[in-house]
């Protein structure tokens, strides 16, 4: 019967997807065929949708992308399994053709070596195994098992041997992967001791924090901290092993050891990053102390060449992000992070090492899981998203959000805490402005904060009156320039507008 057919085509994918996963803990997580494929899909996708992917899921679009992945995976091996049911040989044809597709992604992803195509070829050969299996042929040409299943005892034991199919290869799929993408990195991460800033961080004012409920803390703890890059699964890179190259056009091309870094004076400063997808009230951004080696010098010992406008940065999973030479020797505090809130880069964040840059977008200036820096021109070479449109030098816009009252909230009448953050990287809030209703302009109160380059929290209070109001929030930074009201869309230099939220007063 034909649900019995989809059935067995969905089981041989599942097989051959565990089996994937179990040799990719030899071959690498980025050598899964589940990983190959969804790379190409984040490489070739058009704007909008990664726009709308990130708008809907947040920094749970690669999980999304991944369960679609999965979805349609299994529409097309139940289709493959159809065709089996009325001839092998076009079950076969199928899974020859999803072979295909997975070998070609995986060998062009950056950095693929060959033991790479063990993985998709295992996977074939084990879904070719399991369809011949289940719907091994019966009498005559193009008969098929799933033709004869009768409604009794047959058809039970089918479904026990599809079901247990399924079952060891799922515990296979998850097993691999877990073990594939955790290999040793985590105790090379736990053995790591950061040594202790030449120049520490300054201190925390009083009052930087309002701890008020519900506004974002001061500084963002690790575990939620926000995460956008376009690796599927986590670059596992030892630091035993890492080397950063710098190189280009330069003087003095250096290469470097991870030891080679820590025994480098270390500086310490709180900086907020931000994505260039951060809608306006958005949460993707933070605020974190970094430990690191500042950029300046380090190219400054390489002696860039005339017309090196470019720092091109490479990531281990083959993304780059090009940043502006002048930017990163300006003064500003641009880091090649180790240490992230007094602990090890965590791995979704880039160990061994990042890069952090004040007062630009993420996608220009933070590479995470660093190995390569060259110097170019952007004349000469155009980095992953800006190969996709987004503009090329990245500056953060002058933002603020309200964070209390939540939208859509009750609040009781009364005195009511209005409260948010705003940021200005590299250039610092001076003021902050609430109004209700399109009414008069309120200033708020700004709490302290360690430098420009970090978020500020305010507060208003506000004595509320019943019923339904609108409060707006703008900022102005310290050249007196104020975020504009014009809502604009993050593609492709960051949203514009002012954060508005509704609540109800009783």
């Amino acid at each position: 019967m034909k649900r019995y057919a989809a059935l067995v085509g969905v089981a041989a994918a599942a097989v051959a997807i565990g089996l994937a996963e179990l040799v990719a803990i030899v071959t690498g997580p980025r050598s899964a065929p589940l990983v190959a494929v969804g790379g190409v899909v984040i490489d070739v996708v058009p704007e909008p949708a990664k726009d709308l992917a990130i708008d809907l899921f947040g920094i749970y679009d690669k999980i999304a992308l991944q369960v679609g992945t999965i979805v349609l995976l299994a529409a097309f091996a139940a289709l493959v399994g159809l065709l089996a049911s009325r001839n092998l040989w076009y079950g076969y044809a199928g899974i020859a053709l999803f072979t295909a597709l997975a070998l070609v992604s995986v060998l062009t992803r950056t950095g693929a070596q060959w033991p790479w195509i063990l993985p998709s070829l295992a996977g074939g050969a084990a879904a070719a195994a399991t369809l011949y299996l289940l719907l091994g042929p019966g009498p005559g040409p193009g008969a098929a098992r799933a033709e004869r299943v009768p409604a009794s005892t047959e058809r039970r034991r089918f479904l026990s041997q599809a079901g247990l199919v399924l079952g060891g290869a799922a515990v296979a799929g998850v097993g691999g992967r877990l073990l594939s993408t955790r290999r040793g990195v985590a105790e090379a991460r736990d053995a790591v001791r950061l040594p202790p800033p030449a120049s520490v961080a300054a201190p925390v004012p009083d009052g930087a924090d309002l701890r008020i409920p519900d506004l974002a803390r001061y500084v963002t703890p690790n575990r939620d901290f926000y995460r956008i890059d376009t690796a599927l699964v986590l670059p596992q890179v030892d630091p035993a092993t890492w080397r950063l190259r710098i190189y280009g056009r330069v003087r003095n091309p250096l290469t470097l050891t991870f030891q080679d870094l820590l025994g480098r004076p270390m500086v310490e400063r709180y900086v907020t990053l931000c994505c260039v997808s951060n809608e306006v009230g958005g949460d993707l951004i933070g605020n974190a102390r970094w430990l690191g080696v500042p950029v300046k010098d380090l190219l400054d010992e390489a002696e860039p060449l005339d017309g090196a406008d470019q720092v091109l940065s490479r990531s281990a999973d083959g993304f780059t992000c090009g940043t502006p030479t002048a930017v990163l020797r300006d003064g500003r505090d641009a880091l090649l992070a180790v240490g992230m809130n007094g602990e090890p880069l965590p791995v979704k964040h880039g160990f061994p090492v990042r890069m952090v840059t004040p007062g630009l977008y993420g996608y220009v200036s933070a590479c995470k899981w660093i190995i390569g820096m060259e110097l170019t021109s952007f004349e000469d070479y155009s980095a992953y998203w800006i190969q996709r449109g987004w503009a090329q030098l990245g500056p953060i816009k002058t933002q603020s959000r309200i964070d209390v009252p939540r939208p859509g909230r009750e609040v009781p009448a009364g005195r009511v805490a209005v409260a948010g953050v705003a940021w200005a990287q590299h250039v610092g809030i001076a003021r902050v402005e609430v109004s209700v209703d399109g009414g008069q302009w309120q200033q708020a109160r700004l709490a302290g904060t360690t430098s420009v380059d970090t978020w500020r929290q305010w507060v208003w209070d506000w004595d509320a009156p019943p019923g339904r109001h609108t409060l707006r929030v703008r900022a102005t930074d310290q050249t007196g320039a104020t975020q504009p009201e014009q809502e604009r869309p993050i593609f492709p230099d960051g949203a514009t507008g002012w954060h508005t939220v509704q609540v109800e007063v009783r």
